[in-house]
């Protein structure tokens, strides 16, 4: 289960559509879904959460809490808006771009992607190409 939360005026037009792709990637990579929490919020609440739970004075676009058990991806995964929307400005994309860009950066997290490293960037960066793409698929 996939659910929306919004601690902003920020909402998703058909959240069917993200639900499913979201599943499909998931499932394309040999997982399934659990349970899923997307919380879109904006800077100042996201910047709460990290001070709070992660000790980090820093704005940043999204924190995910991994519940994650074997194959089930389960967890809690916050965005800000405003930083999706100043990324996509910096990047030279278009804000949907980048939203589905962080979007499934949680998840492939969860599936257990790293990008502390250069090759480890790299293959994520790929990845979130290919599950992008899955969305503009008939689901």
């Amino acid at each position: 289960m996939i659910i929306f939360n919004y601690e902003t005026p920020f909402e998703l037009e058909n959240e069917e559509r993200y639900e499913n792709w979201l599943e499909a990637v998931i499932e394309s990579e040999g997982f399934m879904t659990g349970e899923l929490n997307y919380i879109f919020c904006d800077d100042t609440y996201l910047h709460e959460i990290n001070v709070k739970y992660l000790d980090h004075d820093t704005y940043t676009d999204i924190i995910s809490f991994d519940y994650t058990e074997g194959q089930i991806v389960s967890g809690d995964i916050f965005l800000s808006i405003e930083r999706v929307r100043e990324n996509a400005i910096e990047f030279g994309v278009g804000f949907d771009e980048e939203l589905l860009r962080v979007m499934v950066h949680g998840v492939l997290h969860y599936i257990g992607f790293k990008d502390k490293t250069d090759e480890q960037a790299a293959l994520m960066r790929s990845k979130e190409e290919e599950k992008m793409r899955m969305f503009h698929v008939e689901q």
